[in-house]
């Protein structure tokens, strides 16, 4: 399992009901969207205590995981922070470039500082229902909800599929480095290839093993979710 499939099982709300997480999930994403920006600061603080504690991890290691989707949401706050105009007195502060100004308004700032607070509440908010909800249950949920069989169903071997094909580029990224594949750039690329032809392979050999089992187990196009 990857690491944040694992760190769900530990949860201390992995007996839940997956229904009761996912009824919280949305009034935290409902406060997410009404609440003022000072508002939306303190639920970020409250969902990542709230996680902290139900995974029995550290702040920073909360705070590492977050840095990625971090990282996307600035650059769209950078662009609706900063404005062009033909009038340097709108904007707070400006500079020129050719025949307009580039600068920070008023409007801009407001809208970026709440784009800002509102992204990160409901950002927490899901990485926290993603969490503290094991795949079983996700299946469960959708059970619940009414969703196509067929589409749970592609969902679950979707699912599957992602650790096969983790388990393969592990293992030939493995047998490269210790024949130092990755020694220098140009082998590098070389060995980078060869490792995406192979896994490949690999992958089509794994499904249609996947599939002579299923033919063993007398598989009639059903899984038993």
């Amino acid at each position: 399992m990857t690491g944040l499939d694992r760190i769900s099982y530990q949860s201390r709300w992995y007996h839940v009901s997956p229904v009761r997480k996912f009824w919280l999930w949305l009034a935290m994403m409902v406060l997410a969207f009404v609440l003022p920006p000072s508002g939306q600061a303190c639920l970020l603080a409250l969902v990542a205590a709230l996680t902290c504690w139900l995974l029995r991890i550290s702040l920073r290691r909360w705070c590492r995981w977050m840095a990625l989707p971090f990282g996307f949401l600035l650059v769209g706050v950078v662009t609706i922070l900063f404005s062009i105009s033909h009038q340097p007195g709108a904007l707070l502060w400006s500079v020129p470039v050719g025949s307009v100004w580039v600068g920070i308004s008023h409007d801009g700032l407001l809208m970026a500082n709440a784009t800002f607070w509102r992204s990160l509440a409901a950002l927490a908010s899901t990485f926290w229902l993603v969490l503290n909800l094991p795949f079983p249950q996700l299946i469960v949920l959708l059970q619940r909800a009414r969703v196509p069989r067929l589409m749970t169903e592609q969902i679950l071997l979707t699912w599957r599929f992602i650790f096969i094909l983790l388990e393969e580029a592990l293992a030939i990224h493995r047998a490269q480095t210790l024949r130092f594949g990755y020694r220098r750039l140009p082998q590098g690329y070389r060995s980078f290839a060869m490792l995406v032809g192979l896994l490949l392979t690999r992958v089509m050999m794994r499904y249609q093993q996947m599939v002579t089992v299923l033919d063993i187990k007398l598989y009639q196009g059903d899984f038993h979710l």
